[in-house]
């Protein structure tokens, strides 16, 4: 009789604890989402202070539709004309082909500065140099190279997105035991098994925080190089609507940024997080 009372005692231990870890989580979960949401709040109600200072200084009245209502009055005229959707469309596929180039150069050549000291010894110096010049000094070079204004931006894009992915490859390879490669080689791996069996899947979350640290960096380099040669992205929208001196569809428009942005940051933060080690 004694074992069937300390089971139930300990099935009601159980059930005890897992309802605890819910409500635990529940609360902070719900803490998490007001605190987001009371942020927001927070940001929009500076926003909303500022279009009043502006609509009622007489020197910057003509400037009141920055203001947070006459934005989002502007939304549904802009998704209904769908220049919202073409010009995130647009440039939604410029950011991937350029980020895609990216990742594409980028891992290979953080995998060689990782593995090999002297391609590592004869690059360090040509690679800071070149990293530090400014992704937007590139435009006129890249508007004579490339025969399109899409092929430029898409450079820029990927010229600016390169080295966190080169040097963040490069920084979780440092980090891995070499003991991996001497047993893995005694076993007979090929290099291309160090690669897919070692090398990736132990800096994926290195990789992944490269490829965050790149997509912030593109992301604010195309919006400027949308605003000339182009007649289509999010640049080329806020640049018309300065010109056509719609004010209200230029706000929408950095809005959309925002979002977008936020949204794709977001995205990389996810998968980071579930290629964490330690998660």
């Amino acid at each position: 009789m004694s074992n069937g009372n300390d089971d139930k005692d300990v099935g009601a231990a159980g059930a005890a604890l897992a309802a605890s870890t819910s409500s635990i989580t529940a609360r902070t979960l719900g803490r998490s989402l007001f605190n987001w949401v009371a942020g927001l709040a927070i940001l929009f109600f500076l926003w909303y202070l500022g279009g009043l200072w502006i609509e009622n200084n007489p020197n910057t009245t003509n400037f009141k539709d920055f203001g947070p209502i006459p934005t989002f009055k502007a939304f549904p005229e802009l998704w209904g004309i769908g220049k919202i959707q073409a010009a995130v469309q647009t440039s939604g596929y410029r950011l991937g082909i350029g980020l895609l180039i990216a990742i594409v150069c980028g891992i290979p050549i953080g995998i060689l500065l990782g593995r090999s000291r002297l391609f590592r010894e004869l690059s360090n110096s040509p690679f800071q140099l070149i990293r530090m010049i400014s992704p937007l000094s590139w435009e006129p070079i890249a508007v004579i190279v490339f025969v399109t204004w899409n092929g430029a931006i898409v450079f820029l894009i990927a010229i600016a997105a390169v080295w966190p992915i080169v040097f963040a490859t490069a920084a979780g390879l440092a980090k891995v035991d070499p003991a991996w490669f001497k047993v893995a080689k005694n076993l007979g791996a090929k290099p291309w098994h160090m690669v897919t069996q070692i090398i990736l899947p132990a800096i994926m979350f290195d990789i992944l925080t490269g490829v965050r640290l790149a997509l912030g960096v593109a992301w604010i380099v195309l919006v400027p190089a949308e605003f000339l040669g182009v007649t289509s992205g999010l640049g080329y929208s806020i640049a018309d609507a300065r010109e056509t001196l719609s004010y209200d569809h230029l706000t929408a428009m950095v809005l959309v940024i925002g979002i977008m942005g936020y949204i794709l940051d977001s995205s990389c933060a996810m998968l980071i997080k579930k290629f964490s080690w330690h998660h």
